[in-house]
């Protein structure tokens, strides 16, 4: 990284400078964030190129606002490519295993449990992909480096900045380091030790095939409701979570099983899989789930769903390194809420770190305002962090009908789902900022 005569964008005063580990959309946001407010950022990614897989996922409104303020740019990137709900629409729940035709599972009066408006969480949904690319052209000239694995870090006192040791015996120095890279997190298994429990994502028991098609093929698969707004459908022990993509013209899919046994294979968190599964597992259901697997190829990929809350992290800060995003507090994707938890995280730090450089700008070069700072960013997170990852488990298992407190009770679980709608939304998320 640059030296300390590094300017920032005044070009009066020695610029912070930042290290972030992991070049995911989290990290991208935060480097954006970061450089708008004058500070020097720079993204050091394990693979060779960008890359992010061609899967779909959705920002609430409050999301939308903190990456106004994190930068415009990065709002006008997602505006451009996704497919917006509004107001008007609705989310769907639906029973997809008691009814017996296609017609009655298409029956709202026989098959949806009930509906939940989108006034509160207006969901925007686009694949990750391409919003990554949007974002990285965004991103000034010299802001990555490619083919940097993290091995190991030093913190180091007498320099008062972090020296990032990689696996090609490279190195690099930063008054702070954000550990942006995911969850198996090698920020995180240094920080905490890596004999740790939280120093490993926990498996969920919950299994993941994903596919894109045509908003018609879907259409033709599980009727005219999937076209304009998101749809879960509900069964004993799986379900299956579909919305539009692309404009429109695309339709994800994803099918998630509860399974018993461990996950072959837990670092890669991928198993190669067989259409054969997706028919065994939903046999007895509904006609149209009983016939969902003819979307998926013969030979395809499945996803074991982890996350933090076996062991969740007990800080997200140590010295001059912290934690972000999946990295701190990965959760299952059934709150919906995951990636824009890693926004409100990057609001947070990127509003403490900028204290941080207005008090360099003033002159004020106190060796302990960073670590101070990454401490306030974890007493602020650490809660909101630990309540996403617990309550989107539970909805998890609610919508596969495993979880006690609702069992199959279609009252209790909108109920459960209306409750954590307001908890997403109605939270300040700088209200509980000490600096």
């Amino acid at each position: 990284m640059a030296s300390n005569s590094s300017s920032n964008s005044n070009g009066d005063a020695p610029s912070l400078e930042v290290a972030i580990v992991g070049g995911g959309i989290i990290g991208v946001m935060m480097a954006l964030g970061l450089h708008r407010r004058g500070i020097k950022a720079v993204i050091y990614e394990r693979a060779p190129s960008w890359h992010e897989v061609s899967a779909g996922f959705a920002f609430t409104g409050a999301g939308r606002e903190y990456m106004q303020r994190l930068d415009p740019g990065i709002l006008e990137v997602l505006s451009r490519i996704s497919q917006k709900t509004d107001a008007s629409t609705s989310n769907s729940y639906w029973d997809a295993y008691h009814p017996r035709t296609r017609q009655d599972a298409e029956d709202e009066s026989k098959a949806l449990l009930f509906r939940t408006p989108n006034n509160k969480l207006l969901f925007w949904g686009c694949v990750r992909s391409q919003f990554l690319l949007g974002m990285v052209a965004l991103l000034p000239d010299g802001a990555v480096r490619f083919g940097k694995q993290l091995v190991s870090y030093d913190d180091d006192d007498e320099s008062a900045k972090v020296i990032l040791h990689f696996e090609d015996g490279s190195t690099a120095e930063a008054h702070a380091l954000l550990g942006c890279d995911g969850i198996h997190s090698t920020t995180r298994k240094v920080l905490l030790g890596a004999d740790h429990p939280a120093s490993r994502p926990g498996y969920t028991h919950i299994a993941a095939y994903r596919t894109m098609v045509p908003i018609d093929v879907g259409i033709a698969a599980l009727g005219e409701k999937v076209a304009d707004s998101g749809c879960m459908h509900c069964g004993p022990d799986a379900c299956l979570m579909s919305y539009p993509v692309m404009g429109g013209t695309l339709l994800n899919v994803a099918v998630f099983a509860h399974d018993p046994l461990e996950f072959p294979d837990p670092d890669k968190m991928t198993a190669p899989a067989e259409r054969g599964e997706i028919e065994r597992l939903f046999r007895g259901w509904s006609p149209h789930l009983a016939d969902i697997a003819k979307l998926y190829p013969e030979k395809l990929v499945k996803w074991g769903i982890f996350d933090m809350d076996q062991d969740p992290p007990p800080t997200y800060a140590r010295g001059r390194v912290c934690i972000v995003g999946d990295a701190a507090h990965a959760s299952t994707p059934f709150l919906g809420v995951g990636a824009c938890t890693g926004v409100e995280d990057a609001l947070v730090l990127c509003t403490v770190l900028e204290s941080v450089q207005q008090k360099t700008s003033d002159g004020d070069t106190e060796d302990d305002s960073v670590r101070q700072a990454l401490q306030a960013y974890s007493r602020a997170r650490l809660e909101r962090g630990r309540w996403v990852h617990r309550s989107s488990r539970e909805v998890g298992q609610m919508y596969q009908w495993r979880y006690g407190p609702t069992g199959r009770d279609t009252e209790r679980i909108k109920r459960k789902l209306e409750r954590a709608s307001q908890t997403i939304v109605n939270y300040d998320i700088l209200a509980p900022l000490v600096v």
